[in-house]
C-alpha cells in the first residue's frame, strides 16, 4: 500500500498522538496499520494498547446531548444535518466548517473537548471530531446515518424548537443574498427538502424547491425563500430565541431589513 503524496512521518506521528485510531489514519496516509506501527517504532513513539486494539479514544462529551430537546440541541442538529458526517466504520461523528467559531460553539453546547482532525491535502476545512457510540446511536434513531446526504429525512422536531433547528440548517449550508432578498438551502435528500419547504410554507413564507443534478448525476435540491418582506420575516422567526453567542453574516443579511419592516 503506497504512502500518499505529502504524507510525512511527522504527520503520521501527530495524528497518532492526537488520538486517532489506526483505521482513521490508514485512509488519510495510505499505509497499512503495520506500516504505521513500524514508523512509530522507528521514531521511538510509545504505542497505546487501546489504540492498537481499536478502542475509541476517550474525549469528554455529553453523551445525552441528543436525547433532550433544547434550542441548543436543535441548532446543533440542524448544523449537523448540513455540515456533519457519521463514520460508517467507527463511533465517530464530525462537523466541518470554515468558521471555527461555529465549531467552538458546538463543542461548548455538547460539553465536548475541542478536538480537530489533522489537516492535509484531503482535508482543508476545520473538522471537529466527537467519539461516542451513544450519540451515533441517537442520531441513527433519527434516520441520520453514514450515507445521509441523499436519504436523510426531515426530523420530527417539536414546534417550539423548529426556529433553532432551521437556524442551524442555514448556518450550516444556507446561502443568503447580500441585499437580503433571496435565501436558499441545498440538500441531496428530497425528504429533507420537502420537510423544510413545508416548514417555510407553514410560516407563510414565499418558498419553492428547484432541482439540479451534479456532474455524477446526483440530485441537488435548493429550497428557496424569496422576497423583501419574506426574508426579514424569516430572520425574525429564527433569531427570536436565546442562542445569541454566534452572529454570522447570514444573520446580518437576513435581519438587515427588519428596521424597514419592524411590524413583521
Amino acid at each position: 500500500m503506497p504512502r500518499k503524496p505529502g504524507i510525512t512521518d511527522e504527520l503520521i506521528i501527530k495524528m497518532y498522538k492526537d488520538g486517532n485510531l489506526y483505521k482513521e489514519i490508514i485512509p488519510v496516509v495510505g499505509l497499512s496499520d503495520r506500516a504505521i506501527r513500524n514508523i512509530l517504532y522507528k521514531h521511538g513513539i510509545a504505542m497505546n494498547r487501546g489504540q492498537s486494539s481499536g478502542q475509541p479514544r476517550k474525549h469528554k462529551v455529553n453523551e445525552n446531548f441528543f436525547k433532550n430537546w433544547s434550542n441548543e440541541m436543535a441548532w446543533v442538529l440542524g448544523l449537523f444535518l448540513t455540515d456533519g458526517c457519521v463514520s460508517a466504520r467507527t463511533n465517530t461523528i464530525t462537523f466541518s466548517q470554515k468558521d471555527e467559531g461555529i465549531l467552538q460553539l458546538v463543542a461548548k453546547f455538547m460539553e465536548a473537548d475541542y478536538i480537530l482532525a489533522p489537516t492535509g491535502k484531503t482535508r482543508l476545512t476545520p473538522t471537529l471530531i466527537i467519539n461516542s457510540k451513544e450519540i451515533k446511536t441517537d442520531l441513527e434513531m433519527m434516520g441520520i446515518s453514514s450515507n445521509k446526504s441523499l436519504t436523510v429525512p426531515f426530523p420530527d422536531i417539536p414546534n417550539e424548537f423548529l426556529p433553532a433547528f432551521v437556524r442551524g440548517v442555514i448556518d450550516g449550508d444556507g446561502w443568503v443574498q447580500k441585499r437580503g432578498y433571496v435565501m436558499n438551502v441545498t440538500s441531496g435528500s428530497l425528504l429533507f427538502a420537502e420537510g423544510l419547504l413545508s416548514v417555510f410554507q407553514n410560516w407563510k413564507l414565499r418558498s419553492e424547491i428547484t432541482l439540479e443534478f451534479s456532474q455524477v448525476g446526483n440530485p441537488i435540491y435548493r429550497i428557496w425563500v424569496k422576497g423583501k418582506y419574506d426574508l426579514p420575516k424569516l430572520g425574525k422567526i429564527i433569531y427570536n430565541e436565546n442562542i445569541n453567542e454566534y452572529v454570522s453574516y447570514k444573520r446580518e443579511r437576513l435581519t438587515q431589513r427588519l428596521i424597514d419592516h419592524p411590524i413583521l
